[in-house]
This record gives C-alpha cells, structure tokens and sequence, in this order.
C-alpha cells in the first residue's frame, strides 16, 4: 500500500462525504487525471476529476437526500471493491434506487481509475425464469 493507505479507507471517505453532500470532500478522493469506465455502458468512460465534479454536483442537485450505503467492501495492496446501494429521492418525487460494485485503483490516499458496476434496481415484473429465457434466447 503506497504511502501506508488502505484502499477501504479512502471508500469510507467516499461515503461519508458522498452522504455528506460535500462536494469538495468527494472530489478530494479522485486524483486529478482520475479514469472511470463503466463496462456495461463503455459510452459513459471519461477521464479527469473536474467530471467528477461535474457529475456529482448533478447528482446532489438532483437527489437531495441522496445516501450511500456501502454494504462489503474488501482491498488488496492497490484497490478497493465495494459494494454499494445508493438511494433517495429525485427532485421530481421519483425514486433513486441503484445497487452494484466498484473496483477502484487506489494511490497514495486518491482514487487513480475506477470500473463501476452500478445499476438502477428492477422495480418487479421479471423472475428468474425471464430473465434466464432472455439469456438463453434473447428475447422477452
């Protein structure tokens, strides 16, 4: 661990600044030439942590009780993964419901890349069995 930081560490700062609402201290976890990827959706990667900003400035704008929970999280010499479920409520009344991972290269005490794996949660309608027949033949 470089300069003695330990990866959760600096996920615990993420969280409590995220359910904070501090933007500065959020941001504060990012380096400066932060990378995200969001392997499911590669349209969404972007580089630099003023898009952290940015992004996150929305987020608060927009969810003005937004909370973090960080349900496990686990480390090794230079990441973090964490599993999260992140919830409130939009301005408009409706309901922010996402639960995923993070895989987070950390250094020193920043975030330097991250690979999110986050998802809005299903509301109902698909078991397992749709869900498998989709798999399977991709339709339905």
């Amino acid at each position: 661990m470089e300069g003695g930081t330990v990866p959760t560490g600096v996920l615990e700062r993420l969280q409590a600044a995220q359910n904070r609402h501090d933007l500065d201290a959020f941001v504060a976890c990012f380096d400066a030439d932060y990378r995200s990827e969001q392997p499911l959706h590669p349209d969404r990667a972007f580089a630099g942590s003023e898009q952290v900003r940015r992004n996150w400035a929305e987020v608060f704008a927009g969810v003005p009780d937004f909370q973090a929970e960080l349900l496990r999280s686990a480390e090794t010499a230079d990441s973090g993964w964490a599993e999260w479920h992140w919830h409130g409520t939009r301005t408009d009344g409706t309901r922010l419901d996402m639960r995923g991972v993070t895989i987070f290269g950390i250094g020193g005490d920043r975030i330097r890349w991250g690979r999110l794996y986050l998802e809005d949660v299903d509301a109902a309608g698909q078991g397992i069995e749709q869900a498998v027949r989709h798999m399977a033949a991709g339709a339905g």
